[in-house]
């Protein structure tokens, strides 16, 4: 079958690619630009892929369109696609209908660590010999592809909570149909989508339903949004985690959270030493031993297996050092994400300055939803560069107002790139955070590219 991708080079599309290549299908794609590294993995597949949405890359006529939601009406290749009467489908559909329907799902949800949690998922069950088909939001830090079918019946999904497609607005998680849900952590988000905390809380409770009786929910005990998904209602065991309690529980050996004892049901199965910074890590690998252990794994024989994970790209990455001065990627982009991923960055490198470059550019920075948020979140750094492009659509100024002399704001990237080379010095740690390209400016800084050419 010819298939043909709207939207191919976001995370989850990119991997629907891959699994239909896998399948034996012809695909091609479009999208509106592309950017490391699921452009990585796009070039690698040899993919036919058009820059810029227009009529003429549906020519020839494919067999079925795949639609990310990513995709709105006024699009003019999704204006052409219906005025042509081509047939198409959401990718999650797509996907539940040609790989998920036959396999035994394990979803992982939630606000933050979804992508993380996946691959160490994947990287476990691995390690204890299985080969499940996986879909990971990310490009794992191994060197594997974000998607894989896989042999045998377990298939690990990134369960998101976004919508399906511009004619399915369903959270894309109602079509995994898992047999294991994980639910990491809940919190307001997506704001173009949601209109209120309720709103997703409600989501989280219909992918609760989902789960056939004889499965299980891994909920994280720490959050009590879970606990009140929890209350509307569940129908299927429920295993718990969690830092302060719960069947699975952590403790810390180290401020950085490098170290750390497992424990189950109180007792302990082993201490565990690996690469990954923060508590919140901890708790995700919490949640993969659990969800492991739902699968039927012995998760004793797994701890050791978390010292050789290498977490996915854009999770606190190093690009490298220039001048000694070490330059991170991320995707972080919410608050609670940005104030997690600094507070294990700091532990480790203290007392060394850490520098954060900021780009507020998710749907709900961009609406304002957490302007108020951001200061408290930033309270680990040095100093922080926030990109503050002229079309942001709410005033910084009390933001920059909180953050005081630790704060430089910047117009464009060039700019932001002059600020860092003027105010950055050897033993500086920098930390380029966004959930887009962030116009190359990580790998510009990196590289020691001028700002100007």
């Amino acid at each position: 079958m010819r298939l043909h991708i709207l939207g191919i080079g976001g995370t989850f599309m990119a991997g629907v690619a891959v699994l239909a290549r896998a399948l034996g299908h012809e695909v091609r794609g479009s999208d509106r630009t592309l950017w490391p590294p699921m452009s990585e993995q796009i070039a690698a597949l040899g993919l036919d892929v058009r820059l810029g949405y227009r009529p003429e890359n549906l020519d020839p006529a494919p067999d079925l369109v795949l639609v990310g939601n990513a995709l709105v009406r006024g699009n003019p290749e999704l204006e052409a696609l219906l005025a042509r009467d081509l047939p198409y489908e959401s990718a999650p559909r797509w996907l539940f209908e040609n790989v998920l329907r036959e396999r035994t799902v394990i979803a992982v949800a939630g606000t933050h660590g979804k992508t993380t949690t996946t691959g160490l998922l994947v990287h476990l069950l691995t390690a204890a010999g299985l080969e499940p088909g996986y879909l990971v939001g990310g490009l794992p830090g191994d060197g594997r592809p974000s998607a894989a079918l896989g042999r045998g019946p377990l298939f690990v999904i990134e369960a998101d909570e976004y919508d399906t497609a511009f004619f399915d607005k369903r959270p894309k998680f109602m079509h995994d149909r898992p047999r294991v849900a994980v639910l990491n952590n809940l919190e307001y988000d997506h704001a173009d989508i949601y209109p209120d905390l309720d709103a997703i809380r409600q989501a989280f409770h219909h992918l609760v339903r989902t789960v056939p009786g004889h499965g299980r929910l891994v909920v994280n005990r720490d959050d009590p949004e879970l606990e009140r998904v929890l209350a509307l209602g569940r129908w299927s065991p429920v295993t718990t985690f969690g830092l302060t309690g719960g069947d699975w529980r952590a403790e810390l050996e180290t401020e950085d959270a490098r170290r750390f004892t497992v424990h189950r049901e109180g007792r302990p199965l082993g201490t565990v030493a690996w690469n990954l910074l923060g508590r919140h890590n901890v708790a995700n690998a919490l949640a993969a031993l659990a969800a492991a252990e739902a699968a039927d794994v012995d998760p004793a024989g797994l701890l050791p297996a978390l010292a050789t994970f290498r977490p996915p790209r854009r999770r606190l990455e190093l690009l490298g050092v220039r001048d000694g001065i070490h330059v991170y990627d991320d995707f972080a982009h919410h608050p609670t994400a940005i104030a997690a991923t600094l507070r294990g960055l700091r532990a480790h490198v203290s007392p060394a300055r850490v520098v954060v470059v900021l780009e507020p550019r998710s749907n709900s920075m961009r609406a304002g939803v957490h302007r108020d948020a951001l200061a408290g979140a930033l309270a680990e750094a040095d100093l922080a560069v926030i990109l503050l492009r002229p079309d942001l659509p709410w005033d910084a100024t009390a933001l920059l107002a909180a953050l005081g002399a630790r704060a430089v704001a910047a117009p464009d990237v060039d700019t932001l790139l002059e600020v860092l080379e003027a105010q950055t010095r050897p033993g500086d740690h920098v930390l380029f955070m966004s959930n887009g390209d962030f116009g190359a400016a990580p790998l510009r800084f990196a590289r020691g590219t001028p700002a100007r050419t």
